[in-house]
C-alpha cells in the first residue's frame, strides 16, 4: 500500500506522525482543502507527465493549472499526463494520492513557483485520504529536488480577472 510506503519514507525523517488521514476522500484539491479546513489553493498537488521515456511529477498549488506553452518551453515537448494505470506502475502511487515522496527509481520531481507564496502547503502522503502539511524548504528536502519550475497559470493575481 503506498501510505506505507509514505510512512516508512517520512519515518527515516522523523516525520511519519505528522501525515494526517482522513475518514473522508482527499483525492481531489476540493475534497483535500475541505478535509483539512483550508483554502484549496494550499494543497500541493501533484501531477504526473510523461515525457517520452521520462517520468515527470510536477507539485503545484491547488489553484494552479499547468500552462502548455510554459512546460513545453521547461521540458521540450508536450505535456502528457499519465493514466491513472501508468501513475501506479511508474510513479508508485495512484491517482488521487499520488505525492512526491517515496516514489519509483528514476522519477523526475518538480516544485512549480505557485508553491512559494504559501508558509505551509499539503500534499497528499501516498493515499486518497491523507495530507501532510510542510513548508516549502520541508517539501523541496522530502521530494529529494531542488528543482524548482514555473509552468503553471491561474494562480497570480494579474491571472485572476
Amino acid at each position: 500500500m503506498s501510505i506505507e510506503r509514505v510512512r516508512a519514507y517520512l519515518a527515516t525523517r522523523g516525520m511519519a506522525d505528522r501525515i494526517q488521514e482522513f475518514d473522508v476522500s482527499s483525492a481531489t484539491v476540493e475534497l483535500a482543502a475541505q478535509a483539512l479546513g483550508v483554502e484549496g489553493a494550499r494543497i500541493a498537488k501533484t501531477l504526473s507527465f510523461k515525457l517520452g521515456d521520462r517520468v515527470l511529477l510536477i507539485v503545484a498549488a491547488g489553484d494552479a493549472k499547468v500552462d502548455n506553452g510554459r512546460y513545453k518551453a521547461a521540458f521540450g515537448g508536450k505535456a502528457k499526463m499519465l493514466t491513472p494505470q501508468e501513475a501506479v506502475e511508474l510513479v508508485g502511487h495512484a491517482v488521487g494520492g499520488v505525492c512526491p515522496f517515496a516514489v519509483n527509481e528514476g522519477v523526475e520531481v518538480y516544485l512549480d513557483e505557485s508553491l512559494r507564496r504559501f508558509d505551509t502547503v499539503f500534499p497528499a502522503a501516498g493515499s486518497a485520504n491523507s495530507a501532510i502539511e510542510l513548508t516549502c524548504e520541508e517539501l523541496a528536502e522530502l521530494a529529494r529536488t531542488d528543482r524548482w519550475v514555473d509552468v503553471c497559470k491561474g494562480w497570480r493575481p494579474e491571472e485572476q480577472a
